[in-house]
């Protein structure tokens, strides 16, 4: 059976669409047509994954968004800077030109005692206190991430720090980038395109439609098998995998045709179902990730 699938309009063009940007933003920074913007990362409440997803970013890659197009002011993983130093480096940019960048979700429990990103004159710098402060001055706020974007792990249940999305704290418009993690050429893309552009198109829900306009599964290689009612029993068959509790068909996001690591693979590509990882209400919406009830 011939498994190419046709219905995924512009696969190339959207393929690309992220180091075209990216290479427009590095061109109109090089010939002073656009100056170089502060970038924030906040790692908050998660497992900074996507700031290592960003890291493996291959085209465009993370070299050329720090030495290239912005101007990284703030991240505790990469900056050489730390403690009082670089909490003094994160609150001297309060009432400067700066874009926010978060992910984690933020703690709310107990006025976010449980997550402390730092001390600063003497006082416990929480996330929640920092997403308020900082948040509401950012020209843009990016929620990199699902649990920065809905709350994700980070929120599931039972949920006992209270953690939120971002949005739920600022009185705002928050861009978002679901995704567990984000792809590189999701944030680098949105990224490139606010320097160049300003605020892409977006969605209902304030994703931006250059990546996360499509359903997974009209771009899904297997998605003629579905059409044909060829499916999956077990993990391994290369056939559709919707009765195995595939979220494709729910899911909003380009990786059919991006993939991972360097456009290497993606979960089906490796005989597993997507589990809606860049969906709202992920992870508790979306379980159980597996079902072997196939009837």
């Amino acid at each position: 059976m011939n498994e190419k699938n046709i219905n995924c309009p512009n696969i190339t063009m959207r393929l690309e669409t992220a180091s075209v940007l990216v290479n427009k933003a590095i061109d109109a920074v090089t010939m002073n047509k656009i100056q170089k913007r502060n970038l924030i990362w906040l790692e908050l409440t998660g497992c900074s994954g996507n700031i290592i997803s960003l890291l493996d970013g291959a085209d465009p890659d993370f070299k050329s968004l720090a030495t290239q197009m912005v101007k990284i002011v703030y991240d505790n993983s990469l900056m050489a800077a730390e403690g009082e130093f670089a909490m003094e480096k994160l609150f001297n940019m309060l009432g400067k030109d700066y874009i926010l960048a978060v992910e984690g979700a933020v703690s709310t429990k107990d006025g976010g005692l449980y997550n402390v990103i730092g001390r600063f004159k003497g006082e416990s710098i929480t996330a929640y206190r920092a997403i308020k402060e900082l948040g509401e001055g950012a020209a843009y706020v990016i929620a990199v991430g699902t649990c920065a974007s809905d709350g994700g792990i980070s929120a599931a249940r039972p949920n006992p720090s209270k953690c939120v999305g971002v949005q739920d704290l600022l009185n705002r418009k928050v861009i978002k980038l679901p995704g567990c993690p984000c792809h590189p050429d999701w944030f680098m893309g949105t990224l490139a395109y606010i320097l160049l552009f300003g605020e892409p198109a977006l969605d209902e829900r304030a994703r931006p439609l250059m990546f996360y306009s499509t359903l997974i599964h009209d771009c899904c290689p297997r998605h003629p098998f579905f059409e044909q009612g060829v499916f999956a029993e077990k993990l391994g068959d290369e056939t559709c995998m919707f009765k195995l509790g595939c979220r494709g068909p729910v899911t909003r996001v380009d990786c059919p045709i991006r993939k991972w690591n360097d456009r290497v693979n993606w979960p089906i590509g490796d005989n597993s179902p997507c589990i809606g990882c860049a969906m709202f209400g992920f992870p508790d919406k979306m379980k159980p990730f597996i079902s072997y009830n196939t009837t």
